[in-house]
């Protein structure tokens, strides 16, 4: 996959997190108090909100990296290889493993898609 591709993905994926994410809020917390500021803090019902709340956080975290990377070897008209593409797939991989309790497949992906954003950097440097 080209690095432009990736990215498109990359946006898509960050899409699909914010939509998970709200979706399971609506299973975890009544109507009433998602239509609040949500000053006080309640407990949610079931544990699939909070893994899909911290999943879009670590995405969000490793996202930027990515997009500075991907962005990078654009300009500079150079090809990450396959770090991009391994990125976006180990993520993709990464958020339904996340909110399914999945903890040692989920840090196997998370940890090649770390690899996939070293391959990036090095084709950067």
């Amino acid at each position: 996959m080209s690095e432009l591709l990736c990215l498109k993905l990359g946006l898509l994926l960050w899409l699909a997190h914010l939509l998970t994410q709200a979706a399971f809020a609506g299973q975890a917390f009544d109507l009433a108090y998602l239509g609040t500021a949500r000053d006080d803090q309640r407990a949610p019902k079931g544990v699939h909100h909070p893994r899909a709340t911290r999943a879009f956080h670590n995405y969000i975290e490793n996202f930027v990296p990515f997009v500075a990377a991907d962005l990078g070897l654009i300009v500079a008209n150079h090809t990450g290889g396959w770090g991009a593409t391994l990125w976006i797939v180990c993520r993709i991989i990464y958020l339904p493993l996340y909110v399914a309790g999945v903890n040692l497949w989920r840090s196997v992906a998370w940890t090649v898609s770390l690899v996939g954003l070293l391959m990036m950097f090095w084709r950067l440097i």
